[in-house]
């Protein structure tokens, strides 16, 4: 039996697996939840409360959506799936929708919400990741500077 994704199944794993938990910065939108970096701050995540007919979705009423971002190839391909849609409120390239009534698997959820994890993480600088790596790194002078 699988599981649909619900805001109550995200924010519990996020708070499980990265010790998110939930910041609502949007005074006029109290259910709009950021998942952010511990360290940069950067967000990650957002679930927003939105209109159904806002999303252009049959139904009446609202429904919690989990923007995440993704790969641009990725993002496009899921925008032709059920319960995937362009980014509400934000870059429609990087950024895709998804419903949270159910319609969409947790386990894909989970997937694209850690993808979305790493791609919006603080950059290491190039010199930081070559010595990570065991590598040197070569400056514009030529100089070589060994880790």
């Amino acid at each position: 039996m699988t599981i649909g994704a619900t805001r109550a199944t995200i924010l519990e794993y996020a708070l499980g697996t990265y010790g998110t938990e939930p910041d609502n910065p949007f005074r006029d939108s109290p259910e709009a939840a950021v998942l952010r970096h511990e360290g940069g701050r950067k967000w990650y995540a957002l679930i927003l409360r939105v209109s159904r007919k806002a999303l252009g979705v049959g139904g009446e009423g609202a429904v919690d959506v989990l923007n995440v971002k993704a790969d641009p190839i990725l993002a496009a391909s899921l925008r032709g799936q059920a319960g995937f849609l362009p980014a509400y409120h934000m870059n429609k390239e990087r950024w895709i929708s998804i419903l949270l009534d159910g319609s969409v698997e947790m386990e894909q959820a989970r997937a694209l919400l850690d993808m979305s994890y790493d791609l919006t993480g603080n950059k290491r600088p190039r010199a930081a990741k070559a010595h990570a790596q065991g590598q040197s790194v070569t400056h514009e002078s030529a100089e070589t500077f060994d880790f």
